[in-house]
């Protein structure tokens, strides 16, 4: 498995793009998505909405358990993935691509986000 040197990545297995104009993709890493098995469900902010840093602002459901989906930063909800909620397999097949989740207007980003070769180091993979 590689994880995107690019990308940052929370503790909670979610990664978070550079921010274009300000606004940053979100979704969960590779490791997170397998650990999770075949989703089959997801539960998304709507645009519009606040998330907070390390709160908890969604649900991914699998075949084999339910898992909060943490938002990596405060901001605001700018655009939802509206392929994820109808083809929530996205997530397993391409989770860095095609299965992305949220892109978040970005006001606070806390400190301890990892990079690519840390959460790799973290996550044990």
């Amino acid at each position: 498995m590689s994880n995107p040197q690019q990308l940052r990545y929370s503790k909670e297995h979610e990664w978070l793009s550079g921010a274009e104009d300000g606004v940053s993709t979100v979704g969960i890493t590779e490791h997170a998505a397998n650990a999770l098995g075949d989703v089959v469900f997801v539960q998304l902010p709507e645009v519009g909405d606040s998330v907070t840093a390390g709160e908890t602002c969604g649900e991914l459901e699998s075949t084999k358990s339910v898992s909060d989906l943490y938002s990596p930063v405060s901001g605001e909800i700018a655009e939802v993935n509206e392929d994820v909620v109808n083809d929530p397999s996205l997530v397993n097949s391409a989770p860095f691509e095609g299965g992305w989740l949220f892109k978040v207007r970005v006001t606070d980003e806390p400190a301890d986000l990892l990079s690519a070769d840390e959460y790799t180091a973290f996550a044990g993979a």
